[in-house]
């Protein structure tokens, strides 16, 4: 497919508005928090959180949440709804209706979890070509879902499997022309742990598909513990995070932009001047917030390694380091990554609170011109406190441009914590049903509905109320 859309129509559909971090000097590093025991709440956002009566989310007032679908809901299909429903994005259907594509992070074990119910007795049922990984007995059973949804009725029209046989999809990534990037976070070869085939790779979902889709391995992005990806619109080059605890920031620059399937470069971050830039922050802030690094790329060998030691060759040519790279997303002034395990340790076996990292493309990206103007790396927050924010994951920016983060932390619970343009902070949701983490935020494309997955349970809520409206 050609690609033809600008960065204004991209950031219009993929719900990604203005975000610029100018003013986050005021909140970043604060940990002193003992005057106000939740210094998020009613914090220039939507106001306090109100106890819902159901003990399923606490939300502000004026919203309200609506289960749209949970795991073993029975599908279009006639599958059921897998189990740990995880990154996701909605898109612009026919008719005014709303496309969710959604991750399922689940392994070919425990069978239960998966499309197929118990004992995999609907397997029969799917097309065997459509699975990527048909497993030595046992498939495996992550993948996505899609569902069509109109918000107008604020119903389900329709839920359907539209991948299959891959493992571990945790997040993602939307792409300009119309398709969902899912990123296996799972690295394993032929017959080690019941499978067939290798596994870590991406893999394309068009959001236009009412089926199954042919697995297809994009093995020219890499294989890696994959995490998320965004794409710049201007240029067409993929970024991609890597949940591990010494992880890169990796781009893939397409030989044909718009067609990942058809091959590319494959580079890691590097900062220039400062090789093997530990960026984690564990014992010292080695990296300030606010220092804006100048950065360069470099190319990356034997990317499909059976080793899963493409990250520490990388290290030693000098990439950053990160810890636990995860949700990514394209702002209006970069792009936006988290770094859910940053920061200053909390003990000596774990990371830190979380940080949220911007790169900003050169205005020569990808061409050898870069070097004249490189982009640049800056850490625009690193509270150390969990009381604001604990472990982020995934991250869309939101329609009015605040930046959504999902909390996956190690308190009771989790929530939607909301980062202002401003520098300011407000929670705007809390899970009160169980110890699951957030995932999945997204905005449908008309502004009126917010979908977000609690992972543990494999549920999906739309939340409506009064949205900032910012397109008619």
């Amino acid at each position: 497919m050609a690609f033809r859309l600008t960065r204004r129509r991209f950031l219009r559909s993929a719900v990604s508005a203005s975000l610029a971090f100018s003013g986050l000097g005021a909140l970043n590093g604060c940990s002193d928090s003992s005057s106000n025991p939740d210094p998020l709440a009613g914090f220039d956002g939507f106001g306090e959180l109100l106890p819902d009566p159901e003990g399923v989310m606490d939300l502000p007032a004026g919203f309200s949440y609506r289960l749209v679908s949970e795991w073993k809901t029975p599908m279009s299909d006639g599958f059921l709804q897998p189990a740990l429903s995880d990154g996701m994005h909605a898109f612009a259907g026919p008719n005014g209706r709303t496309v969710l594509v959604r991750n399922h992070e689940l392994y070919s074990d425990p069978i239960n979890l998966g499309a197929f119910g118990e004992g995999n007795r609907l397997l029969p049922q799917v097309d065997r070509s459509k699975v990527y990984d048909w497993g030595n007995g046992k498939p495996a059973l992550g993948g996505t879902t899609t569902i069509v949804y109109d918000t107008r009725t604020q119903s389900v029209e329709e839920m359907f499997l539209s991948l299959v046989g891959t493992t571990r999809n945790c997040a993602g990534g939307a792409t300009p022309w119309g398709s969902w990037v899912t990123c296996e976070e799972f690295v394993s070869l032929p017959n080690t742990v019941g499978l067939e085939k290798r596994h870590g790779f991406n893999f394309e979902v068009p959001a236009s598909a009412r089926g199954l889709v042919e697995p297809v391995a994009l093995e020219a992005m890499g294989r890696f513990n994959h995490e998320a990806i965004a794409v710049d619109p201007e240029t067409g080059i993929v970024y991609q995070t890597e949940d591990r605890y010494e992880s890169l920031f990796y781009r893939f620059i397409p030989n044909v932009p718009g067609e990942l399937a058809a091959g590319g470069r494959l580079q890691a971050l590097v900062a220039i001047d400062r090789p093997a830039l530990d960026t984690r922050n564990f014992k010292e802030a080695v990296v300030p917030v606010g220092e804006r690094i100048p950065v360069r790329w470099i190319d990356l060998e034997d990317i499909a390694s059976p080793n899963d030691d493409l990250r520490l060759r990388g290290a030693s040519d000098g990439a950053a380091i990160f810890a636990r790279g995860e949700g990514v997303v394209t702002g209006a002034d970069g792009i936006y990554f988290s770094a859910t395990a940053g920061g200053r340790r909390k003990s000596d076996t774990i990371g830190g609170t979380g940080q949220i990292w911007r790169y900003v493309p050169s205005p020569a990206e990808g061409t050898p011109d870069e070097e004249r103007a490189p982009g640049t790396l800056e850490l625009v927050f690193e509270p150390d406190d969990d009381t604001i924010l604990d472990m982020g994951d995934n991250i869309v920016v939101s329609p009015w441009g605040d930046l959504f983060i999902c909390e996956d932390g190690e308190s009771d619970k989790d929530s939607l914590v909301v980062l202002r343009p401003n520098g300011t902070f407000y929670r705007f949701a809390t899970n009160m049903l169980d110890q699951s983490e957030f995932a999945g935020v997204t905005f449908s494309p008309d502004d009126s509905t917010m979908f977000v997955n609690y992972q543990w349970s494999g549920k999906t809520f739309a939340i409506t109320g009064p949205w900032p409206r910012m397109r008619g």
